[in-house]
């Protein structure tokens, strides 16, 4: 990718830049707290990774952040891992995610949406009312501050409901989609031993109906501190023996009380995907998690009372947790539950239409998909009122922007389109979407505020204009407070911390333009290396996808035992398409004219399919282990892979290569 796009896709015309949040947040930031009142985001942002202390504090402020205790300081010990932000504050998070009942309480704080499409709401007075409900009946469970509560569940209301119960009386939520198989979800839960499990007797998918009920059997045999099971009738199966009833729970008309816990209070367990191991169990704060996305859902992604969030996600997935969050800034959120392509590839589309969505979210696979599909979003629905689209999951290729904004101009739409990256590790972005920048093609707009994001060389020399690692140097108040079971806290600092000391090392190859914006070039821990010459995986993808006999592709690079270097790249072909010489030769021309001829691939090689975690995302490392010589049982956790059976594909591969 280009880091040189000097004449930008899209610019925010003045009103826009006028009526953002972040605009008014430096004007009143400059004028209480010292912020620079001129110079843009740039000098913002410098000002926020500077004034560190000051930044969050203006933070709370603005968003009125209210501590039930008030804190000692901002941050006093800055060191990582080991910050601790705001020590001596207690708040709630569930207390802020509710708190626009009190003036909104008639409209919509959720609006539900199945594979029928049709919007179901549920307002802000019914979500506090089975909030408080449910919260009375875990603590008459119970269920105290720190107890672990665990979902099963698709992206429904009641998943949301359970997840803000939770943190209302101060418990510590965790949740696998229900499609997951049982192996997978005990590793996950059997790590933080829950004392409630949330349940469906099933789930809806590509029209048709999933029963998880003998799975349901399996967790509640093999979860040995579970105090209690909830039956979710969403096939509308009578609750197993000793289940309670949601509806009897959630009956009540009770006013939550929400219990004031520590700012570091855990509030939720995420999980990294675990495709090499037991995934690790990632404890963030209620404090932590409420400002960060205060400032990522409120700044940088503009929301507040009359927008309509939708973002396509499964509550396996750290984007269902930051979803949630939008109510946070009293904004409707839209959940989808059903396939992102059912019954055609515009799904996701007709939903915004139909939901009148203004921050659409999806991952770069879709958008690539509907070009490929040949779907024409602007024309073929009603998204006048989206503002926004925003991807994760992987990084937008230049054509995916190319293609948004083509589609939406064609019908008179000028659309900000916001390319993010983050990650579970922080349940929030490190760099995206700023409402008053530019967009170049192929680039995220800018590093967070409060992000001190940097790109650096194996020395921890900072680089710009050059690929380097992606390093945050000063604490974010998401970090993980700890991985759950890790009492020396000697994985936590084996994850992020041991290249750097001091420093956090995510694993992603980035580039910081001189122009301060970000482009991600994929995952370091399977970077490509060809004569000396680092290459991004996802460059690769990007130029070989356009083609469209590739439906999706898969490239690794092995080291040798004899020091040499083979990097085949596996493509899954599109129906009808051969693996012909034509298409041989026009793959690699592809990629020696848009990339280089470093970039050429050894081999090409036809496969039946790219596996790719539970949540989406192609798996690089465990492949490269299988064609290296690993087997298949140190190379990958069987229950982390959305299909095993492709797997062994690359182990024979391995094999019959000696």
């Amino acid at each position: 990718m280009s880091t040189t796009n000097p004449t930008p896709l899209w610019e925010p015309d003045r009103e826009r830049v006028a009526r953002a949040r972040i605009t008014r947040f430096q004007a009143w930031a400059a004028e209480r707290h010292g912020a620079p009142a001129d110079g843009g985001y740039a000098a913002l942002h410098g000002w926020s990774v500077d004034r560190l202390d000051t930044f969050w504090q203006a933070v709370t402020e603005w968003f009125d952040v209210r501590f039930s205790t008030p804190y000692a300081h901002v941050l006093g010990d800055r060191s990582m891992p080991g910050a601790r932000w705001f020590p001596g504050a207690k708040l709630n998070y569930a207390e802020h995610a509710l708190r626009a009942a009190d003036t909104r309480g008639d409209e919509p704080a959720l609006l539900y949406v199945d594979e029928n499409h049709e919007p179901r709401p549920m307002t802000w007075s019914e979500l506090r009312r089975q909030v408080g409900s449910l919260a009375a009946e875990l603590r008459a469970l119970g269920v105290r501050p720190g107890d672990r509560v665990s979902g099963y569940l698709p992206n429904v209301p009641q998943a949301v409901v359970a997840l803000l119960a939770t943190a209302a009386v101060g418990g510590v939520w965790t949740s696998c989609a229900p499609d997951f198989g049982a192996r997978s979800v005990l590793d996950r839960f059997q790590q933080v031993e829950p004392v409630v499990l949330f349940t469906v007797d099933g789930y809806r998918y590509g029209g048709k109906e999933h029963d998880r009920r003998d799975t349901v059997a399996e967790l509640r045999r093999e979860l040995p501190t579970l105090r209690a099971v909830v039956h979710i009738p969403l096939l509308g199966t009578e609750p197993p023996e000793d289940a309670l009833e949601w509806s009897i729970l959630t009956s009540s008309d009770v006013t939550p009380a929400y219990e004031q816990v520590a700012f570091d209070h855990p509030l939720w367990v995420l999980y990294s995907s675990g495709t090499t191991g037991l995934p690790k169990a990632i404890v963030q704060s209620q404090g932590g998690i409420l400002v960060e996305h205060l400032k990522q859902l409120g700044l940088h992604c503009d929301l507040g009372p009359e927008d309509r969030f939708f973002w396509y996600t499964s509550t396996g997935w750290m984007m269902w947790n930051f979803l949630v969050s939008g109510l946070l800034t009293g904004t409707t959120i839209v959940l989808y539950d059903g396939s992102p392509g059912y019954p055609d590839t515009g799904a996701q589309w007709r939903i915004a239409d139909r939901t009148g969505t203004t921050l659409f979210g999806t991952s770069a696979a879709y958008v690539m998909a509907c070009r490929k599909a040949e779907v024409h979003p602007a024309r073929e629905f009603d998204l006048s009122k989206v503002q926004c689209v925003a991807t994760t999951g992987s990084p937008l290729p230049p054509d995916g922007f190319r293609w948004l904004h083509d589609e939406f101009a064609a019908s008179g739409a000028a659309l900000w389109i916001a390319s993010v990256s983050g990650g579970t590790d922080v349940c929030s972005c490190f760099a995206g979407a700023v409402p008053t920048l530019p967009v170049h093609i192929g680039e995220l707009q800018a590093p967070g505020l409060g992000t001190d994001l940097q790109s650096w060389d194996p020395s921890g020399r900072p680089l710009v204009d050059e690929v380097g690692e992606l390093v945050v140097t000063n604490p974010m108040p998401s970090m993980p407070i700890h991985f759950w079971n890790d009492p020396d806290g000697s994985r936590y600092h084996d994850s992020y911390f041991d290249t750097y000391p001091g420093v956090w090392r995510h694993g992603d190859w980035i580039t910081l333009t001189s122009r301060g914006s970000v482009i991600i070039h994929g995952r370091s821990d399977s970077t490509l290396n060809r004569q000396g010459v680092r290459m991004g995986s996802a460059d690769i993808y990007e130029a070989v996808e356009r083609l469209p006999e590739i439906k999706e592709s898969l490239v690794i690079g092995v080291e040798q035992p004899d020091g040499g270097y083979w990097m085949p790249l596996f493509v899954h072909l599109a129906p009808g398409a051969v693996l012909d010489e034509a298409l041989l030769n026009r793959i690699k021309q592809t990629i020696r004219e848009q990339l280089s001829p470093r970039h050429v691939p050894d081999e090409v090689i036809e496969v039946p399919g790219v596996p790719h975690t539970l949540t989406g995302k192609r798996i690089e490392v465990p492949v490269k282990r299988l064609l290296q010589g690993s087997p298949l049982e140190k190379a990958v956790n069987p229950g982390s892979i959305d299909n095993l059976d492709l797997l062994h594909f690359y182990e024979e591969l391995a094999r019959k290569r000696g």
